[in-house]
């Protein structure tokens, strides 16, 4: 059985950080393994608080995972400040995993930040290189590359320069731009581009969880990275389509839709 490792935040109401990320491995057939960097007191309309976890004991769910189930895949969530970044990346330099796949939350879907601004020269120097993949959205990719994003090429320009700042691929993810949702991959070379009808819906808590989970759990089993974007993009719209409307603010995603309409669909025919 394939496995993955979630280094982020914990969202106590289950729709983003650890518990998104363990729900989308499990929606993939992987298993899934998780590191806390910090405990979140959240729902789906506001952020109350959160804690960082101590940065020893980061260290040592790390050591404890890549000591005994190493993972063939890793998803780096929430690092909201910079010695939390440092720890991670130490460790990943240590251990070396495969398919890192890292999602460089600064703000909560409320617009709570989630990250120390003063640490995202930290995070561009220490943590960036270390990523196979970056999965930053368009108000992200503007802390990191400095820039204002307002249309695809501006996407592409940001993506050119995030990648110059060494990770070996970007996703620049085009929810905030207008028009259709397109996301936008850069792995140095050349452009791809995933499209997908904008879904009119308040229920997007946890996506960005979601997308870069879900992209960790394809690479872990062994797709291209292409082609794990492409699942991926696929799974995550399926999770906003048939959202189940909870909460009273941006709501969660269906992270196992397929898997309960596979099930019920195979008890209707018997």
């Amino acid at each position: 059985m394939k496995t993955a490792l979630s280094i982020a935040g914990s969202d106590c109401s289950g729709g983003a950080g650890i518990q998104a990320d363990l729900k989308t491995f499990s929606a993939h057939g992987v298993f899934g393994m998780t590191v806390v960097t910090s405990v979140v007191a959240e729902n789906t309309f506001r952020v109350i608080e959160y804690q960082d976890i101590r940065p020893d004991i980061i260290e040592q769910q790390i050591e404890a995972v890549f000591e005994d189930i190493p993972p063939d895949a890793v998803k780096v969530g929430m690092l909201s400040c910079g010695q939390t970044m440092l720890v991670v990346a130490g460790k990943l330099r240590e251990w070396q995993p495969r398919n890192v796949v890292i999602d460089p939350v600064m703000y909560a879907k409320n617009g709570a930040p989630l990250m120390e601004m003063d640490a995202i020269s930290t995070l561009i120097k220490e943590v960036v290189p270390l990523a196979d993949l970056i999965t930053p959205n368009v108000p992200e990719a503007e802390k990191m590359s400095g820039m204002a994003i307002e249309t695809r090429d501006d996407m592409r320009e940001a993506a050119r320069r995030i990648h110059a700042m060494g990770c070996r691929a970007i996703v620049v993810k085009g929810g905030h731009i207008e028009g259709d949702a397109t996301d936008i991959l850069f792995d140095g070379k050349e452009f791809h581009e995933y499209p997908s009808p904008r879904v009119d819906t308040k229920h997007t808590h946890g996506t960005g969880c979601t997308f870069s989970s879900a992209i960790a759990s394809n690479l872990a089993l062994g797709l291209s990275l292409h082609k794990a974007v492409e699942n991926a993009k696929t799974y995550i719209n399926a999770a906003i389509i048939h959202a189940p409307g909870l909460g009273k603010g941006h709501g969660p995603t269906h992270h196992f839709y397929e898997l309960y309409a596979a099930y019920f669909k195979e008890k209707e025919n018997g």
